[in-house]
């Protein structure tokens, strides 16, 4: 640590989740595989500045932090506080909580996921210079100031900034600052308002994040699972790290004769994985629950266990659905969807011992039902519902469950159903097959991950 005093983080985690509309705050809500609160407290929790946390939370869930602390075994988080009615009083709650007056104090939003490292170090190293310090980015916007239904002026934007959390604080001056709040309160939404209210020191600036978003609305949920997408594929980036996990495991893929599960299969084994691929070439249709079954009991037998399950398996018919006999309508529904459920099925009793990871594969085309794909898109629909339901049941076994959304893809299935194309306008096999080892050895699960063009290794 480079600093000599020690820093406390107070987490508020009191929303009642009004404004998000919903029973369970948004702190509670399900993202990437944990809550929203989980993944604030586990960048805080690996921070090497931060000494203590403080959780500060509203008295009806706090029932569901309890559990949260005991489940992930946080070793900062050393108080648990009822919070009060306002922020403010929140606020208030955590830091009089605060022991060492000769201190430092981050004030931080639960529904602030993307906090980042670097936020942290920055504020910490800009209270050896100010009294306190607000995280700010710039905004992209025209900002007004109204008087009720009139706009009175436009304030030059160069000179107006978007807040952000953590605030950081000298302990003993945000206190002072809460003692005369306590004899003068005033409408406010911030904590550092206060400290240039009763001019008790300067206010200095970090540079925050645009991604470190507050989730407040329902819509916030869809930014932020495309955030946790943008970061991955920035993590992931460099592809010897995922061969360094995947290695040693043992990977069954389903549709693995060609095309993506063709080369997921070729990159697992050349990374040094234990890798199987089985297909209706082999015989093994993963329409038929027992094909499936058999298959994976021999690899069990033969491996001990089974680490990752893959299923690329689909049937692709395009034309409009008055031209298509039932028949093709049952195998196309038969192999995209049913084979789905049967994979994951199937691979739940292998995966629940390994805490390992089920990945499937859906079609930009699931958003929006397209003309001549009715069936195609709608089974791809259904995957993508399957896979979020399923995460949530499988969270119980620690395991996974994700789906890839691949571009446009040169595979066999594109080329025979739509002929010549530019190769320079398509994803490669290799690159979605990459991105899908990446998306397996993750932690996250319930994602939808978009593969294009600009998902480089």
């Amino acid at each position: 640590m480079y600093n000599s005093k020690k820093v406390y983080a107070v987490i508020l985690a009191g929303g009642s989740g009004e404004r998000f509309g919903d029973n369970i705050p948004k702190q509670f809500k399900k993202l990437a595989g944990k809550t929203v609160m989980e993944h604030t407290l586990a960048v805080f929790e690996e921070d090497e500045i931060v000494d203590e946390i403080f959780i500060v939370v509203h008295p009806f869930f706090r029932y569901l932090v309890e559990e949260m602390i005991l489940k992930n075994s946080y070793k900062k988080v050393s108080k648990l506080l009822n919070g009060g009615n306002t922020r403010q009083e929140s606020s208030k709650v955590g830091i009089y909580s605060v022991p060492d007056d000769n201190s430092y104090v981050l004030i931080h939003d639960a529904v602030r996921p993307f906090v980042t490292h670097k936020i942290i170090k920055d504020i910490v190293s800009g209270l050896e210079i100010y009294e306190s310090v607000d995280t700010c980015i710039s905004s992209p916007d025209t900002i007004v100031r109204r008087n009720e239904d009139e706009i009175i002026e436009v304030p030059e934007r160069k000179n107006l900034l978007l807040g952000q959390t953590p605030q950081g604080f000298r302990t003993d001056v945000i206190k002072r600052a809460y003692e005369l709040y306590e004899r003068e309160p005033f409408q406010t939404t911030d904590d550092c308002s206060l400290v240039i209210k009763y001019k008790l020191g300067r206010v200095g600036i970090v540079e925050g994040d645009r991604f470190n978003i507050k989730i407040t609305y329902p819509e916030d949920m869809y930014f932020a699972d495309k955030i946790f997408q943008v970061r991955s594929m920035e993590s992931d980036e460099h592809f010897e790290e995922i061969e360094d996990k995947i290695k040693g495991k043992v990977l069954v893929v389903f549709g693995a004769s060609r095309g993506i599960g063709k080369e997921i299969l070729r990159i697992a084994t050349l990374s040094g994985a234990n890798a199987y691929g089985f297909s209706r070439k082999t015989n093994v249709d993963v329409s038929r629950p027992d094909d499936v079954a058999n298959a994976l009991k021999k690899v069990s037998e033969k491996e001990g266990k089974i680490d990752y399950v893959v299923n690329t398996a689909a049937i692709l018919n395009i034309a409009p659905l008055e031209s298509k006999e039932y028949e093709d309508i049952v195998q196309e529904i038969m192999t995209n969807y049913f084979g789905t459920i049967v994979v994951a099925r199937e691979s739940i009793k292998y995966l629940k011992l390994s805490k390992g990871s089920l990945l499937f594969f859906t079609s930009s085309s699931y958003t929006r039902g397209r003309s001549l794909y009715s069936i195609y898109s709608s089974t791809k629909a259904a995957i993508v519902n399957l896979m979020q339901a399923l995460a949530e049941e499988f969270e119980t076994y620690s395991c996974r469950v994700n789906a890839i959304n691949p571009e446009r893809t040169n595979t066999e299935m594109r080329r025979e159903n739509f002929g010549i194309e530019d190769e320079a306008t398509l994803l490669s096999a290799e690159v979605v097959a990459k991105k899908s080892l990446a998306v397996l050895t993750s932690d996250f699960s319930g994602m939808v991950f978009d593969v294009n063009k600009n998902s480089m290794y």
